[in-house]
């Protein structure tokens, strides 16, 4: 097929924006994209594609913006239950760590996800997925972590498998067993992180063989904060998960720094996540590396706080920086990145561009799947958006809307918003 006649075509062609390039959305205008087999095939003007592809079948995007499918690099996405309790406990004034410390919080969702099936967890999933792909979110990282036991960890994994499988969003899983310590573990994180590294990453990792044999396999993360694991047990987990093959993510600087953002660097983590109180010796080293800084503006948001990630000061050093959703059901059950790009426009001062690319191109770096995904580009995945907008700046500028009319998917086009 060939979609012809696109006011703008982003391409976002070039790789992961660093620094001061973030925000150079390759615009073709009056643009044209050829897709064959799932695969872009060809880019240009309409005039010249046109031309040269009379025989294809042809769209009018109808002077439409065309992009690339979004990338949601961070996300909760599968569980059961919900914390609308607490949010009204947080209004009162409750901080998350005391709610966590009473044994809400991530807790009280490890609880309802532990009583949950299977089959229920993907039943409960599936419609958030579907309300994040009508967004215009293509590819999709999904954790677990509300399990925090061997069981439902690998219940949760099997799950974001299936969800994978059934399509037509793509699914990229993360191992985050050490998301919280869990309740028979209270006052004993130390024996938490044994049962973590000796038991359950050796078990996961003899699973995945074979469940998902040829699949890339997950990424491991770690929670290192203040009321979860201390900088040496993050590092302990993360550098088992490394030896053991996994490649590496972190959560880290949400509230306080306590160093996780260096040790990401220096272990070569794919991304380091949240960084709202992340110093400035540790956003140089982030500039210095290819660890890519992941900004979760909904969450910040969700819990009414008034700091955000520093963006400016990781674009300043030359850093990369994503912005992602951080979907979860306790502080940002919000199924729209676009709304987390507003987000980003307001409270880490960036562009429409510079947000578009950030949840684009750099998303797809932080996730490891630059190279199929997050830009449109010869041999790409052909995962596309048409906008219902004649101008991309709308994205960033409106918000509690969905600007997305349809999604391509691998080729296919999957939903219609409009």
């Amino acid at each position: 097929m060939l979609i012809h006649s696109a006011s703008q075509l982003l391409t976002l062609a070039g790789g992961p924006q660093r620094g001061a390039r973030l925000g150079e959305l390759g615009i073709i205008e009056d643009g044209a994209v050829l897709v064959r087999d799932g695969a872009i095939a060809a880019l240009g003007t309409s005039a010249d594609l046109r031309l040269q592809y009379k025989e294809e079948q042809q769209l009018d995007a109808q002077g439409k913006v065309v992009m690339p499918g979004l990338v949601d690099a961070h996300t909760h996405v599968v569980w059961a239950g919900d914390r609308a309790a607490e949010f009204e406990l947080r209004l009162q004034g409750k901080t998350y760590l005391e709610i966590l410390e009473a044994g809400g919080g991530i807790l009280s969702t490890v609880a309802a996800t532990r009583a949950a099936s299977v089959d229920d967890l993907v039943a409960m999933a599936r419609p958030r997925l579907q309300r994040m792909l009508a967004h215009g979110s293509t590819t999709v990282e999904a954790k677990t972590g509300y399990g925090l036991d061997l069981e439902t960890e690998l219940k949760l994994l099997e799950a974001i498998l299936r969800l994978d499988d059934e399509g037509p969003w793509e699914l990229v899983p993360t191992v985050l067993a050490a998301h919280a310590v869990p309740a028979e573990f209270k006052d004993r994180t130390d024996d938490y992180v044994n049962e973590v590294c000796a038991r359950m990453l050796p078990a996961i990792q003899a699973w995945w063989s074979e469940q998902a044999a040829g699949r890339p396999k997950p990424y491991v993360d770690v929670f290192c904060e203040t009321g979860a694991f201390d900088l040496a047990q993050s590092r302990r987990i993360l550098e088992t998960a490394r030896d053991l093959g996994f490649p590496l993510k972190i959560h880290a600087d949400e509230f306080d720094n306590l160093g996780g953002t260096g040790m990401a660097v220096e272990l070569g983590a794919a991304s380091a996540d949240h960084l709202v109180a992340t110093s400035r010796a540790e956003i140089a080293a982030l500039a210095a590396s290819d660890t890519v800084a992941v900004a979760l503006p909904a969450t910040p948001f969700g819990l009414a706080e008034r700091d955000y990630t520093p963006a400016q000061a990781i674009l300043e050093a030359g850093g990369l920086l994503a912005v992602a959703s951080d979907l979860n059901p306790g502080t940002a059950w919000g199924e729209s990145l676009q709304f987390a790009l507003a987000l980003a426009c307001r409270y880490l001062k960036l562009t429409p561009a510079q947000a578009i690319a950030a949840a684009t191109i750099n998303a797809a770096a932080a996730i490891g799947r630059a190279e199929q995904v997050g830009s449109l580009e010869l041999g790409k995945q052909a995962d596309l958006l048409i906008l219902e907008v004649d101008n991309y700046q709308h994205l960033g500028y409106r918000f509690g809307t969905n600007l997305v009319q349809r999604v391509m998917k691998q080729g296919s086009f999957i939903t219609e918003t409009s």
